[in-house]
């Protein structure tokens, strides 16, 4: 099996009023961004080359997994709140059931959106704005071993009865590096979505299983 590589990506220089290169994702160090830069989007060219990563990664799932391309507008749908700057939408279907689906959203911010599972939407950026200061080569990284975690079956969700918190997620990377939990609330979903949800999730054989590899 050919590991996946990363696309060599130029890498573009931004810089502030005064000329200086701005060092993204360095530029607070320890002390709390400026009040001025919360909800503020500058230089959002920065995160273009998410977009060619996971063109790279959906490449690299459909010649080495046993799978299913289709590219579709109507595939945002799935998202939870419907958004007007969506330009590509690309799933990824294992030939297995017991397997997860990728679905991968490009919007002109830019950035991308996966869907996964039942319920897992995860942004990269997660939020963009200046005081997050995020730059897209930690970015990447996150889209990458996260991508690939749900490939290897690393995705488990639950949904517990009686319980405050309702729904339960772990995300776990196979070499164990990298894990990522979360819990919700039933009510911050739409019922027709939890009905869906509990009734594909009874299919399951626990956590949703590893893609098949390509005969």
């Amino acid at each position: 099996m050919r590991s996946y590589v990363r696309p060599d990506i130029h890498l573009q220089e931004f810089f502030d009023v005064s000329g200086s290169t701005i060092n993204y994702g360095e530029r607070w160090g320890m002390h709390s961004p400026p009040e001025h830069t919360y909800s503020v989007t500058s230089n959002l060219q920065r995160f273009a080359p998410l977009h060619e990563v996971a063109d790279a990664m959906i490449v690299h799932l459909d010649e080495t997994y046993d799978v299913v391309v289709a590219s579709d507008p109507a595939f945002a749908t799935d998202l939870a709140r419907a958004r007007d700057d969506v330009i590509r939408v690309v799933r990824v279907s294992p030939n297995t059931s017991d397997a997860s689906p990728l679905t991968f959203v490009f919007t002109s911010f830019p950035s991308v959106i996966v869907r996964a599972g039942v319920f897992q939407e995860l942004l990269y950026p997660t939020c963009g704005c200046d005081a997050c200061d995020e730059e897209w080569v930690r970015t990447a990284d996150e889209l990458e071993w996260q991508v690939f975690a749900v490939v290897a079956g690393g995705l488990e969700e639950h949904i517990s009865s009686g319980a405050a918190l309702e729904v339960v997620m772990s995300l776990a990377a196979e070499d164990g590096s990298s894990t990522v939990s979360g819990q919700s609330m039933r009510a911050d979903f739409p019922a027709e979505q939890m009905a869906s949800a509990e009734r594909r999730l009874a299919t399951l054989p626990g956590a949703w299983q590893r893609w098949p590899l390509r005969g």
